[in-house]
Parts: C-alpha cells; structure tokens; sequence
C-alpha cells in the first residue's frame, strides 16, 4: 500500500509537471489537493509523509473521525463537498478553507458563527459550469453579483472559485467547462470589485487535470490517481463523480 500510494503521488505530480511544461506555466503556481473522502487516515499520513500538506474531505463525518489521526500534523483540511447551513459550525472545528459556498444563506450563516468564534476563514465560491442539474454550484452569470453581496462579510477571505467541470470521455468536450471558470474570473476583474483580486482557481481532477492546468487552474483536487478507487459495498466512488 505504502509503495503504490508513492509511486501514485509521483505519477501525478510529474502529470502536473508535464501540463504546466506544455502550457507554459510555472509547476510552482500549481498546487495539489489530495480528495481524501473514504480514505483512511492511514493512507492519508502515508502521503503526508512524502511532503503532502493539503487534503480536501466531503463530509464533515469524515473530518471529524480523521481528526485524532490527523489533527497534529503540519496540514491544511479543506471542505470540499456540498455544506448544509446545519453542519456550519461542526465543520468550522477542523476546516481551514471552504471551496464550496454557492449560496447567500450558506455564506450569511458562516460569517455569523465566524463572528462569534472571533476568527476568519478562507473560501472559494462554488460555480456550476457544466450547467449540469446534478452539480451544486452559483450559474456563472450569477457569480459576480454574489461577491458584491458577501464582500462585506469581514469573516470571509474569498481566495478564488472551484468548478467540477464536465466530464465525458472525450476530453475536449470538458474543456469549455474549465474554461469558463478562468473567463468568469476575468469578468470579475474586469468588474474591479474593491478587495477583490489574485483569485485561485480551484478546478482539475484525476481525469481532466491536465485540461485545467492548461486552462489556468492554480489547486487540482486528486483523488482516485492517488488511492485508487474507493469501494462503499457495490459502489464505486471516486471523486469525478459531483455529489
């Protein structure tokens, strides 16, 4: 287990290498996320262990139960899945971002229990453009208008927009979806909302990060390449697949 999970980051990282090389970007401005959901805490030190420090969970069950294992090491814990108002201040015990607000009463809720802990939090705004009805996500048309309604949240350090973009087993036909978040980001420069800049994109993932890297993601989120698919009884997950 502990040889195939480092043989995995080394494919995957060179992968990131070879993309930044053939898009003419600096590897430096890409990062990678571990998608840790079904995971073992086991497997995850393993990665760690080779210099990972950024792991993205799901569902707060899971961030809860990998904190005794994890909760000493040198990591940043993102939340990466769909949040329920209701799960806001469980979450907010062991995640150091949040990529996925995609809502006004989400973001209105989190700063209120922000406020009352005295502290901020980085986050990413959730965009859905794949326009798919299966995926959560603001409609990109949207997008700026929901900045300009939370930027006064002080609580909230907005650091860029995620996207699961399509995926179809020909990779051209995802591209546009990638595409589009780096557009609507332009669109919010060009906007030059006050605070407002450097936003990261968070887009990529086991079968389309080459395809975000060259459309200009700055965090792939990796899960399956890594670990391999995850088995809950007769399904198989993996992390393509939008929740």
């Amino acid at each position: 287990m502990k040889e195939d999970i480092i043989f995995n980051l080394k494919q995957v990282h060179d992968r990131i290498e070879n993309a930044c090389k053939l898009s003419g970007r600096n590897s430096a401005d890409v990062k990678l996320l571990l998608a840790t959901k079904t995971v073992s805490a086991e497997k995850i030190k393993i990665a760690i262990e080779t210099g990972e420090n950024l792991i993205g969970e799901n569902k707060m069950q899971e961030l809860r139960d990998k904190d005794y294992d994890l909760k000493n090491l040198n990591i940043e814990r993102h939340f990466i899945g769909h949040l329920q108002t209701n799960k806001i201040k469980d979450v907010l015990k062991y995640a150091t971002c949040i990529q996925s607000i995609d809502r006004l009463t989400l973001a209105e809720e989190l700063d209120k229990q922000l406020k009352k802990e005295g502290r901020k939090l980085d986050i990413y705004i959730q965009v859905n453009t794949s326009f798919e009805e299966s995926k959560f996500g603001l409609p990109p048309s949207e997008v700026i208008s929901f900045i300009n309604k939370i930027k006064h949240y002080d609580s909230l350090n907005i650091k860029g927009l995620m996207t699961i973009g399509l995926l179809d087993v020909e990779k051209e036909k995802m591209r546009p979806s990638l595409r589009l978040l780096r557009e609507i980001r332009d669109e919010i420069y060009g906007a030059k909302i006050e605070g407002i800049n450097d936003l990261k994109l968070s887009m990529g993932m086991s079968q389309d990060l080459e395809l975000a890297i060259a459309e200009g993601s700055n965090l792939v989120r990796i899960g399956t390449s890594i670990f391999g698919n995850r088995f809950l009884g007769k399904e198989i997950w993996n992390e393509n697949i939008a929740e």
